[in-house]
């Protein structure tokens, strides 16, 4: 149907110009009525040309513009899905860029978080610290205290032998200091 309708324009527009190119004369403008016989074999010769050209060349031709218009609503559709493509990747670049201002305050509040949590940790930390320092520091106190208390306890008995021991001497005899010395040894020697 498209074939048949393109031979029947292709055969007005040759004879519309042929028919041009006849009026506009030949030599010297002088027109003794239309040769029809040469028009008609001209135009017989034509026909018969696009016939041939048709026959011959029109499968091939119709396969070359066919395949060419298929190839371009190929790329076309390709070209469409790349654009619906590319659309696609940039409406989620865009949601992720406005999301990165969320995504930044969800960072900067986790950060913020975990900073205080630090915080607290290391001043729980350093009150323990301190607690367990100062615990120490009082039993060191302490065993220090006990060490001098006992230090100057010993001090005040030797001391306290020291004068016992002159106060013996001056206040004993020398035959009470002869009776103790021997009840001492017996007491040794029978144990």
């Amino acid at each position: 149907m498209k074939v048949a309708r393109h031979t029947v324009l292709t055969l007005i527009g040759v004879l519309a110009f042929s028919a041009l190119a006849y009026a506009s004369g030949g030599e010297g403008g002088e027109h003794e009525g239309l040769p029809w016989a040469n028009y008609g074999f001209r135009i017989l010769n034509f026909v018969i040309f696009i016939f041939l050209l048709y026959k011959f060349a029109g499968a091939k031709a119709a396969a070359f513009f066919g395949g060419r218009r298929a190839g371009i609503k190929k790329d076309l559709e390709e070209l469409e899905a790349r654009k619906s493509e590319a659309d696609k990747k940039l409406k989620d670049v865009e949601a992720g860029i406005r999301n990165l201002e969320q995504e930044k305050a969800a960072i900067l509040a986790e950060a913020k978080v975990q900073g205080e949590a630090i915080k607290v940790a290391i001043i729980e930390k350093a009150h323990k610290d301190a607690e367990a320092m100062r615990a120490q520091a009082v039993t060191s106190a302490e065993n220090e205290a006990r060490a001098a208390f006992d230090r100057v306890r010993g001090e005040i008995a030797d001391q306290v032998i020291d004068q016992a021991t002159k106060i013996v001497r001056e206040k004993l005899s020398a035959q009470d200091h002869e009776r103790l010395v021997d009840e001492y040894l017996t007491k040794v020697v029978l144990n």
